[in-house]
């Protein structure tokens, strides 16, 4: 859950106690990346508006870095920072998609080991080629762009690669599918520290939304739907503003004029999962919501998220976030 900063002089992180995010970028780089991470942590506040994190960005071999678009980077730090982050992010590079370029090179293998072992470490899109190289991912759940999937998966066939979700969440490991599911990545790692309400207010900075659970699926090209097709918006938005009561898949499909058949099936093609994941999701989303922001008992949190029981909300929340109701409020009311 919340990571704990430490609360000693570091020598490339001048704010001790704030969490500290390097950023290791390499040539090629994705321009947008290293801004989507800068950004989002950047401006995570705590309730006193202090700064919850800093951010620097670390190369192999300090100096001018290339990047996708026409411009270079001076990057002055160099691999030492990896030794004192708490988290590490690797962005994509375009180097990912030469035909020699998803091995790792001496320094970037030498940078990577680094690593405090107790190092939180994510990548956003090609990135995941990076740890997958050097063993980080072998025995876990991953994903990066779909376009490059089949690639990833014959060259690491020990990575559970999973092309259809949005980002993962194995540990202290973590991967991104393509560019704007970085900014899900990051959001989701903020929530994880921090919770709902300091992620929130950074989605809100940046106009962006709030929450896209990993498991959505990423936007693969499929055939457009016919032109007459109806969405399921208005059932989305009609369950989110009754929560609180027992929905049922026919009630929701009567809201689009749907058989349940072919609502469950235009559900999962616009969200990725069953309309009865989300639910649960968006019922796990509130309730964490009221333990962060309100005082009520565990039981009346449990009614107003639609779990109707308190053992329920135990149930959901032990299996979603391994912790119980109490643990969560208490845990998130320090962290800020």
């Amino acid at each position: 859950m919340a990571n704990m900063c430490k609360n000693q002089a570091m020598g490339f992180f001048a704010r001790p106690g704030r969490h500290r995010v390097a950023v290791l970028v390499r040539h090629g780089m994705l321009v947008m990346e290293l801004g989507i991470v800068t950004r989002l942590f950047g401006t995570a506040k705590s309730a006193d508006g202090e700064p919850l994190y800093e951010v620097v960005t670390c190369t192999p071999e300090p100096g001018r870095i290339r990047t996708d678009a026409d411009v270079t980077v001076s990057v002055g730090l160099g691999p030492e920072v990896l030794a004192e982050a708490d988290t590490v992010i690797i962005p994509a590079s375009s180097i990912e998609y030469e035909p020699s370029g998803q091995d790792l090179t001496e320094p970037l293998a030498r940078a990577l080991e680094l690593i405090r072992p107790d190092a939180r470490i994510a990548s956003i899109c090609s990135g995941a080629f990076v740890l997958a190289a050097a063993g980080l991912l072998d025995g876990r759940k991953a994903t990066t762009h779909w376009r490059s999937a089949l690639d990833f998966q014959a060259k690491f066939p020990k990575v559970a690669l999973d092309p259809n979700v949005l980002y993962t969440d194995d540990g202290n490991v973590l991967t991104s599918a393509g560019v704007a599911s970085g900014i899900d990545l990051c959001l989701h790692m903020i929530r994880c520290d921090h919770g709902a309400a300091v992620a929130n207010e950074v989605a809100r900075g940046t106009v962006v939304s709030p929450h896209r659970e990993g498991g959505q699926a990423q936007f693969i090209r499929r055939p457009v739907p016919e032109p007459q097709s109806s969405s399921t918006a208005t059932a989305r938005a009609w369950a989110l503003e009754n929560l609180d009561r027992p929905l049922t898949l026919r009630e929701l499909a009567a809201k689009e004029a749907m058989s349940t058949r072919t609502f469950t099936r235009r559900f999962r093609d616009e969200v990725g999962i069953s309309a009865l994941q989300w639910l649960t999701q968006q019922r796990i989303e509130r309730a964490r919501q009221l333990l962060e922001e309100t005082d009520l008992p565990v039981d009346k949190v449990a009614t107003e998220a639609g779990f109707g029981t308190a053992a329920s909300l135990r149930q959901h929340l032990q299996a979603a976030l391994g912790v119980s109701p109490s643990a969560y409020r208490n845990t998130f009311r320090e962290a800020v």
